[in-house]
């Protein structure tokens, strides 16, 4: 092969290359979640609305989405194919330590799922849940404490713009939802989005509402928001969990 003709083949392999059938190219692993929504507390109406609609923002992301309410999936086996656990509103009895379902060999597959680098996105009343197992508040990174009646208009306030589950965000915004005060906040989790206590007629320092966590080669991602049902159709919403959960699975593209 002459010269020229080498540097006239060049850019024909090229065009050759990017026109090859896509099953030749590399392809990106689609990424498998589990969405948990087991109540033995408080059973959240909003529930059914999530299941559907964030199982449709795993595929949207390339990726899938199991939803059970069996905590016998708390096995390494069962965890074994998944890269993120959704803890969706999963309640428990703060007065019954017998509600609690993550518990003995649950509770070991579950941390182990996160040492190993599993990712968590936990949601509202997810925070609500285990109040007899210290290490499930540390996993989460904060608990429950209280909330003021009904569902009124908060200003949210976004702290670090930075994170993905924040980028595009305003900066300040107004919603209604069921706030949460939380107590037990992990003094080295990385806190985004914060409640103007008094715009809900609460005194006292901003209201931590989102923040993410690390614990081994885990992500952990928790939003106290998501108590209504029309939060599941909100854009700020669901771009908000979005981002979380693209962080907590560790996304190839971030």
């Amino acid at each position: 092969m002459t010269r020229l003709s080498a540097i006239l083949l060049t850019p024909l392999l090229a065009i050759l290359a990017l026109c090859a059938p896509s099953e030749a190219r590399p392809q990106r692993e689609a990424k498998q979640v589990l969405i948990f929504s087991h109540t033995t507390g408080f059973r959240h109406d909003s529930i059914a609305a999530a299941v559907p609609a964030l199982s449709r923002m795993m595929r949207e992301q390339g990726g899938s989405a199991v939803a059970t309410e069996s905590p016998d999936v708390f096995t390494p086996k069962s965890l074994e194919g998944f890269d993120a656990i959704v803890l969706l509103s999963s309640t428990t009895d703060p007065k019954d330590p017998g509600s609690e379902w993550l518990t003995g060999k649950r509770a070991e597959a579950l941390q182990r799922f996160v040492r190993k680098g599993g990712g968590i996105v936990a949601i509202h009343a997810a925070s609500d849940s285990h109040y007899h197992s210290p290490w499930y508040g540390s996993l989460v990174g904060g608990q429950f404490e209280r909330h003021p009646p009904e569902t009124p208009v908060g200003k949210l306030n976004v702290l670090d713009a930075s994170h993905l589950a924040t980028r595009g965000l305003p900066t300040s915004h107004s919603r209604a939802d069921e706030w949460y005060r939380i107590r037990a906040l992990d003094p080295k989790a990385r806190l985004l989005v914060t409640l103007d206590a008094a715009s809900i007629g609460e005194a006292g320092a901003p209201w931590p509402i989102s923040w993410t966590r690390t614990q081994g080669s885990g992500r952990i991602f928790y939003t106290a928001l998501g108590h209504t049902s029309e939060s599941y159709s909100d854009p700020y919403f669901l771009d908000h969990v979005r981002g979380g959960l693209l962080w907590a699975w560790k996304d190839e593209r971030l």
